[in-house]
């Protein structure tokens, strides 16, 4: 069953399924954060959880027009694995007990070495942000 889910979440998927994302999509998984955090949090997904908060960081920085570095391939990326993650009827629907989160496992893997580079980025804007806020 693994390797069918790898089969199906690779590379060519995502980068496929990102050209589908849009605006719309951002405001819908910025609407859902605390559903899609409480998800993250509770299931076997707790080692992404910090990293799905910078991603929800850079996504509202980026909708605010405050953080205008990321290209639009990180963010519509960012929409799509969050919104994967969100679905509970996705390739391997969650609730089958210990194969549920697979899927969201992969796509969340490959997403972030896509925009691993990018993440680091804003990470160090922000932290330079904070340092320009408290000196």
């Amino acid at each position: 069953m693994l390797e069918n889910v790898k089969k199906k979440i690779n590379k060519d998927y995502l980068k496929s399924e990102i050209s589908n994302v849009d605006d719309g999509d951002l405001d819908m998984v910025m609407k859902n954060r605390k559903a899609i955090d409480k998800k993250m949090n509770s299931s076997g997904m707790k080692k992404y959880a910090e990293l799905g908060k910078l991603m929800f960081g850079m996504l509202k920085d980026y909708k605010k027009g405050n953080y205008t570095h990321a290209p639009w391939f990180t963010i519509a990326a960012i929409g799509l694995t969050l919104i994967y993650v969100f679905n509970p009827l996705d390739m391997v629907p969650d609730f089958l007990p210990g194969v549920g989160y697979v899927d969201d496992f992969a796509l969340f893997t490959i997403a972030v070495r896509f925009i691993e580079s990018d993440l680091h980025a804003y990470l160090d804007w922000k932290i330079e942000e904070a340092k320009g806020l408290s000196s």
